[in-house]
């Protein structure tokens, strides 16, 4: 998750959005937009101590559909048990894979 509260500060002491990016770990163009919306919202450095990343992230972008991935666990240990056995290739165990329904 991008940390909104760095990258605030980090621009409330003056630092560009290069040393910004880097200090906050995030794109470059990440730090761009996370400063526009602050900007549109007039959200300035210092925060309250109870405002969280989460909470920025919601007040920036909305409540976001965070859903699992659409796609079936991996059963590592299925696959390790399955490799082991003569003949059988990941190409094959793909092959079933992508042919089950269940997936």
């Amino acid at each position: 998750m991008t940390n909104y509260r760095e990258i605030l500060r980090l621009k409330s002491l003056g630092y560009s959005q290069r040393s910004i990016a880097s200090g906050a770990k995030a794109s470059r163009n990440t730090v761009s937009e996370v400063l526009k919306k602050a900007e549109q919202l007039n959200i300035t450095w210092p925060l309250e101590d109870d405002v969280t990343n989460e909470m920025l992230d919601e007040l920036f972008w909305g409540k976001r559909n965070r859903s699992p991935a659409p796609y079936a666990v991996i059963d590592f240990n299925y696959i390790h048990k399955e490799l082991s056995k003569k003949g059988v290739t990941l190409t094959l165990l793909w092959q079933e894979y992508s042919s089950c329904s269940c997936a």
